[in-house]
Parts: structure tokens; C-alpha cells; sequence
């Protein structure tokens, strides 16, 4: 019992402390896309994505690569620029682009799992770009696309265009910063539920869980040269295992490092971390927007391009030496992670930032509230507050074992 305790309250400090490593991550990511967010218009984005050539799929990738990191904010993008007559190549690029190539989720990786996962994830989000156009104009069915766009419209609606002042006169109004201070609060409200979850079974499989379960899970883990054959198994796998998560790419991180420290290759572990587009909850959104026949398409399309284009970025590495040793991740349990150093300072001022838009939100509109329409929002919102009390319980071990 003293045992299990003691791993209770390793498991919960573990959490906070790859939190509190990744906070001041989190807030640079979103203040810089919710800057973004504000002065890029979406009617700008969408009048350069009415053809599928080359130029409008790189700009379609620019765009998504400065856009949301939220896969469900990036879906409701998507449909309306898709409703609004953008081709389907490039919303798909676009889609794609802001979900593996934002700026953030590359600051997370990087403290996380290192510069290779970073290189990784940027030309692989490239790579997944390129063989999604490859595979949808081999594949590409017309009449269901044109259904797909027609129940969009029908989603989306006939709301009046945006209307937004030049980009120059926005960023030196108030205003304009006022819209910016909104756009962070609710990227934190779309998110904090998955990073909630995601950050405490991080910690909970990071010290309960044994390595041989990983072994098992993900065939040839830990066990030195990987086979072609177990790369790609465990190619395989990370999907798999992502599809059955409600948790977003944001919220994987830590749990991928936990998986690159148990010995899953770099192949299995970029397939993870690439599959949060084909998770089950994206999967009911997709057939709420486009019909369960698009839906199916699309996470088809997905599925083969992030396998390949994760085998790809194995052997890249490999060939050039440049695979990555999961000595670093190995240690999440083990890290100093409350000292004197730069993240205290960078949390500091991210935690006073935030704390100024929550204030400047809530005297403005008042707090976001809480959407528990769908099954998948309900259930997000029970396992977050689930894990709070676990971490509260957790933390507070020591304290009430003390006091009895």
C-alpha cells in the first residue's frame, strides 16, 4: 500500500512538472497564433486556394503553418474555407499544415523529445502535404467531393463575409489586441481538457507501467536494431493506439516521450504523434461535416500517407545518422523539474500574460463557457476532472500522510 501511494504521488508530481516545463511552450505557441489568428484574414486565405496547382497547395501549407494548432478548431477552418470554394487538395493541405507544421507544437516537441522529432515533424508534415496531393488526384471521387461540399455549405451557413481593417491600422489598435487577448483565452479553452489529460496519463505510464508492456505493444521496442518489419509494425501500432485516445496532438507529446523512452522507434513514434487527425473523435466530426463516406475517405488518405511518410523519416534519419537515443526520455520520472533556471522565468511571464487576457476576456465577454452538447465533449470534460482530482489527491499525499 506504501508503495502504491508513493508511486501515486511520483506519478502526479511527474505531471505538474512536464506541465510546468511546457506552460511557457504553450503560451508563446498561442500568443503567436492567436496574433496570427487576428490579422490574417480568412477571406485572404481562402481567394489563394481556389485551384489545386502547386502555388495554391504552398500557400494553402503557409497559411495552416501560421494557423491553430487545435485539431477541432483546424476542422472547423478547414470546412468553412472549404464551403467558401477553396478545392479539396488544398483544404486538405491546409489542414494538414496546421495541425504538424504550427510553431508551437514544434516548441513542445522540442523540449520534449528533442531537435530530431522537430526536423522530423516539419519535413514530414512537408512529406505528408506532398503524398496526400499524390494519393487524392489518383484517388480523388469527384461526385463525393461535390456532396462533401455541399453539406459544408449546408453546416457552414450564409453568414455575412468577415469584415476586418487593414492588418497595419489592427496591430496598433486596442481593438486589435482585444480581439488577440479573446483568440488566446479560447485557444487555452479549446485545449486544456486534452492537455489535461494528456499530461497526467503521461505521468501515470511514465511510473506505473512497466517496459515490457511496450515491448509487447509495440513489437521490437527497446530491443536495439529495429527489423524493417517491426518498423513497420510499430508504424502500424502508433495509430492504432492514437485512434482510440480523445487526446490531441498537443496532449500527446509527453505521452510520446514516454513511449521514444521505452524503446518505440523514431518510425512509430512520429506515426503517433502524425495520427492526431485519425483519432476517433476527429473521425465523428469529419462524417458530421462531409457524410461518413468522405469522412471514411479521408481518414483512409490519412492513414497511408502518415505510415509512409513515418517509415520515410526513419530511414532518412538512419541513413544520415541522425536517429535519435532515447537516453533523455528515459529519465522523465527521475528530472529536477521546480529550479531556478529559465523556465521559471519563462513561466512567470507567460503566467502573468495569461493571467492579464483572462482578466481583460472576462471584464470584456465574460469566461467561455463549456459546450457538453456532443458525447465526446462530455466525456472530455468527466476524464479532465477526473484527472484533477487525481493530481490534487496525488500531490496531497505526503501532507495527509504526514498529518495522520
Amino acid at each position: 500500500m506504501q508503495s502504491l501511494l508513493a508511486n501515486w504521488h511520483q506519478a502526479a508530481t511527474t505531471t505538474l512538472g512536464l506541465f510546468w516545463m511546457a506552460f511557457w511552450a504553450f503560451g508563446l505557441g498561442y500568443l503567436i497564433s492567436s496574433m496570427i489568428q487576428v490579422f490574417v484574414s480568412r477571406r485572404r486565405m481562402r481567394q489563394t486556394m481556389g485551384k489545386s496547382g502547386a502555388r495554391d497547395i504552398a500557400l494553402a501549407g503557409f497559411f495552416g503553418f501560421i494557423s491553430s494548432s487545435c485539431s477541432f478548431a483546424a476542422l472547423a477552418t478547414t470546412r468553412a474555407l472549404f464551403s467558401k470554394g477553396a478545392r479539396f487538395i488544398p483544404s486538405l493541405a491546409f489542414l494538414l499544415a496546421s495541425t504538424n507544421l504550427v510553431i508551437e507544437l514544434g516548441i513542445v516537441i522540442a523540449l520534449f523529445l528533442g531537435w530530431q522529432f522537430v526536423v522530423g515533424e516539419y519535413l514530414g508534415g512537408l512529406l505528408l502535404i506532398l503524398l496526400m496531393w499524390l494519393v487524392v488526384s489518383l484517388t480523388a471521387p469527384k461526385k463525393l467531393i461535390d456532396k462533401a461540399r455541399d453539406r459544408a455549405r449546408e453546416a457552414e451557413g450564409n453568414g455575412d463575409e468577415e469584415k476586418i481593417p487593414d492588418w497595419k491600422k489592427l496591430i496598433r489598435s486596442r481593438e486589435g489586441w482585444r480581439r488577440v487577448a479573446d483568440r488566446y483565452v479560447m485557444e487555452w479553452h479549446m485545449v486544456w481538457r486534452d492537455v489535461t489529460i494528456g499530461f497526467t496519463v503521461a505521468g501515470i505510464i511514465a511510473t506505473f507501467v512497466p517496459r515490457k508492456f511496450f515491448q509487447a505493444l509495440f513489437v521490437g521496442a527497446g530491443g536495439g536494431d529495429t527489423a524493417f518489419w517491426e518498423v513497420l509494425l510499430q508504424s502500424l501500432v502508433g495509430p492504432v493506439a492514437a485512434f482510440f485516445t480523445f487526446i490531441g496532438s498537443m496532449g500527446n507529446i509527453p505521452l510520446a516521450a514516454v513511449l521514444f523512452g521505452n524503446g518505440v522507434s523514431f518510425a512509430g513514434i512520429m506515426a503517433f504523434i502524425f495520427s492526431d487527425l485519425v483519432v476517433l473523435p476527429v473521425l465523428r466530426i469529419q462524417a458530421q461535416y462531409y457524410g461518413w463516406k468522405m469522412a471514411l475517405y479521408i481518414l483512409g488518405v490519412f492513414l497511408v500517407i502518415l505510415i509512409a511518410s513515418a517509415i520515410a523519416m526513419h530511414y532518412g534519419f538512419a541513413a544520415l545518422g541522425m536517429l535519435p537515443e532515447a537516453d533523455a526520455a528515459r529519465s522523465l520520472t527521475n528530472r529536477e523539474y521546480f529550479s531556478v533556471d529559465y523556465t521559471l522565468f519563462l513561466d512567470l511571464v507567460f503566467i502573468a500574460l495569461s493571467l492579464f487576457f483572462l482578466v481583460w476576456r472576462w471584464r470584456d465577454r465574460g469566461l467561455p463557457g463549456f459546450k457538453t452538447d456532443r458525447l465526446n465533449d462530455r466525456l472530455l470534460l468527466g476524464l479532465a476532472c477526473i484527472a484533477i482530482t487525481w493530481l490534487i489527491c496525488g500531490i496531497s499525499l505526503p501532507f495527509v500522510i504526514e498529518g495522520i
